[in-house]
């Protein structure tokens, strides 16, 4: 026996559903990769899903919305130099290590701990 009495209300068609330019979608996901853009920001501003905008990112970054033009990584530079006690054995040298980033400039000298230096790099990529 059947117990629902409430009225089956039959829906009107859907409305359409928004179209966004190819150009559009590109102008917006590279400026979400922007460094310290903020996706939900950005999709509140255009009245877009967030996910939306990550889906765009997720197709952008995979060559379907065209050529990408933000560059994934950067490479730092690395200049290796010659150590003045090149004849000395590894043990009596104590080498220097010179990070520069940006404006931030971090020296180490002496023997360098590799977990203290992961440490510290980890801090400073971040």
């Amino acid at each position: 026996m059947d117990t629902n009495f409430d009225p089956v209300i039959p829906r009107g068609p859907r409305g359409k559903y928004r179209q966004h330019s190819l150009e559009f979608k590109r102008t917006l996901v590279e400026l979400a990769l922007q460094p310290g853009a903020s996706v939900s920001r950005l999709a509140r501003e255009h009245n877009l899903n967030t996910n939306l905008l990550f889906s765009w990112r997720k197709l952008y970054r995979a060559g379907c919305l065209g050529p990408v033009s933000v560059p994934a990584a950067a490479l730092l530079p690395v200049v290796v130099a010659a150590s003045p006690a090149a004849s000395a054995s590894q043990a009596d040298v104590a080498g220097s290590i010179t990070l520069e980033i940006g404006q931030v400039r971090l020296r180490i000298e002496g023997q360098a701990d590799a977990t203290t230096l992961a440490q510290v790099l980890a801090l400073v990529l971040r």
